[in-house]
């Protein structure tokens, strides 16, 4: 049976691309939240779970050996519908689950709480969610503590996205400060490919900044006299 799909899919998938953590190596940061949601949820499973377009990728977990599930047997493909956690108490009594995969065989879920990853947009990337093989209740302590070790998840993303950004931001910077071969007669500079550009095509090509075009003083004194003494009559230079 095919996973619902939530209204905002495209953006969604879109902001969870943006992260780049998709198939990346585990990271204690995250270890670490996965393994603290199991101890306060007192449950042997824990997962980061993250919903591609067609899998739930686990970047962390605690008391599974699978790395990843199909979509369409992902619980969390129900949490991300909505910005609240979602509670499966018994797994074989909820029609949504009950003939799943999961449940029916290894790892025999019965027990699920999945608070979901919201990103500061809105969107649902995944969830943070515990597992038990028995049925279950989360008290209302734990489950403020899951939803809280969520966002703790997003803020260590976002913490990531920005540091990711500002090491390529450095790059740029240590490329543009070598050295650079520049003709002396158009002023034009030569890539690493060996091809030759005007200045401003080769500042865009390494930054965001973008330009415009003047005329300096001593330009202006040396190559447009008459213009230059109207404006120091006019007090204008």
């Amino acid at each position: 049976m095919k996973s619902p799909i939530p209204g905002n899919e495209a953006k969604r998938l879109d902001a969870l691309w943006r992260y780049h953590i998709l198939d990346t190596p585990p990271e204690p940061m995250f270890d670490d939240v996965a393994l603290v949601a199991s101890a306060i949820c007192q449950t042997p499973i824990a997962l980061m779970s993250l919903i591609d377009s067609e899998r739930q990728w686990f970047k962390a977990r605690v008391g599974l050996d699978a790395s990843e599930t199909p979509r369409e047997q992902a619980f969390c493909a129900y949490t991300v519908l909505s910005n609240e956690p979602l509670i499966v108490e018994d797994a074989t009594l909820d029609e949504r689950f009950a003939g799943n995969p999961l449940v029916t065989s290894d790892p025999h879920i019965r027990f699920y709480a999945g608070a979901p990853l919201v990103d500061r947009e809105g969107h649902a990337l995944g969830s943070l969610c515990v597992i038990n093989r028995k049925p279950r209740q989360l008290t209302a302590e734990q489950k403020a503590a899951l939803t809280a070790l969520a966002r703790s998840v997003i803020f260590h993303l976002e913490l990531r996205k920005i540091t990711a950004q500002l090491v390529h931001s450095l790059e740029e910077l240590q490329t543009v400060r070598g050295l650079l071969p520049i003709c002396s007669h158009c002023k034009g500079i030569k890539n690493d490919q060996g091809y030759w550009q005007k200045v401003e095509d080769y500042i865009r090509s390494l930054t965001a900044a973008d330009l415009s075009h003047g005329i300096c003083p001593a330009c202006v004194e040396a190559h447009y006299p008459e213009l230059h003494k109207k404006l120091v009559a006019d007090g204008k230079a």
